[in-house]
């Protein structure tokens, strides 16, 4: 891989090869509006990752649409000429961790490792690559790979009311049931978390105004865009730039 070229790759595991990702999808760290505290923590960290300092690796959670995997996209796109480079494994991929963390140790560059949209169901252990990357094996995580995963659960593993059966309390404490500590776990691996969350109208208008840049339109845009939102149910920064989307291609009448 021309990692001096390419910047982004994505794992194939039909062919097991990574696949050069030519055509990144541009995201900007200023179209990103309403996660302000979530931005800034995470160019923080992935600083301090790229200099070398102490990093952690990081959970995105939250409502769909809200800019938890653009938020990665637009790292990409902020600090790539500084050595970053993304490479993007799917959860039935994550198997291929160890030996993907091999090929990368060596490099003179620095890998976040993307996980998006992450869930696992009843009785899925694909988990368990990611568990012992994460802490748990004998051998650390390279200095020059960081795991970012995003996630529409708190916690990455599903909970039932019966894994509560275990739970007891002792001296005052509660105490977890192996059930209930075992889907915790994962999802208490990554040091910093960091919640999305649905924002206001005026938010979402805000968010048209930043793709909408310092172009003119029309006085009534605005209320399209809210009647949009309302169509769609939902006030994210997905649906902000579809309408921008829609709008520009002239499909919003």
């Amino acid at each position: 891989m021309p990692w001096e070229e390419i910047y982004a790759a994505i794992y194939r595991p039909m062919g097991r090869y990574l696949h050069a990702v030519r055509e990144i999808d541009e995201v900007r760290l200023e179209n990103l509006g309403g996660i302000e505290r979530q931005k800034r923590l995470l160019v923080k960290n992935t600083k301090r990752f790229l200099r070398g300092e102490p990093a952690v690796n990081a959970l995105l959670w939250g409502a769909r649409g809200t800019g938890k995997s653009s938020l990665i996209k637009a790292l990409l796109w902020e600090y790539a000429k500084e050595g970053l480079r993304v490479v993007e494994v799917e959860k039935e991929s994550l198997g291929i961790i160890p030996e993907l963390t091999d090929r990368l140790r060596e490099l003179p560059y620095h890998f976040i490792l993307f996980c998006d949209d992450l869930s696992f169901e009843r009785g899925d252990s694909s988990y368990k690559p990611l568990k012992s990357l994460l802490e748990g094996s004998i051998e650390r995580l390279p200095q020059n790979i960081i795991v970012y995963a995003t996630s529409n659960r708190r916690h990455l593993l599903p909970e039932y009311k019966s894994d509560n059966e275990g739970a007891w309390v002792g001296e005052g404490e509660i105490h977890l049931g192996d059930a209930v500590e075992e889907k915790v776990s994962l999802s208490d691996r990554f040091a910093l978390s960091l919640g999305f969350y649905q924002g206001t109208l005026k938010g979402y208008w805000e968010l048209v105004q930043g793709y909408l840049g310092g172009e003119s339109y029309p006085v009534e845009l605005e209320q399209k865009a809210i009647n949009f939102a309302t169509q769609k149910g939902s006030r994210s920064g997905r649906t902000a730039k579809q309408f921008y989307d829609l709008y520009r291609s002239g499909l919003i009448e």
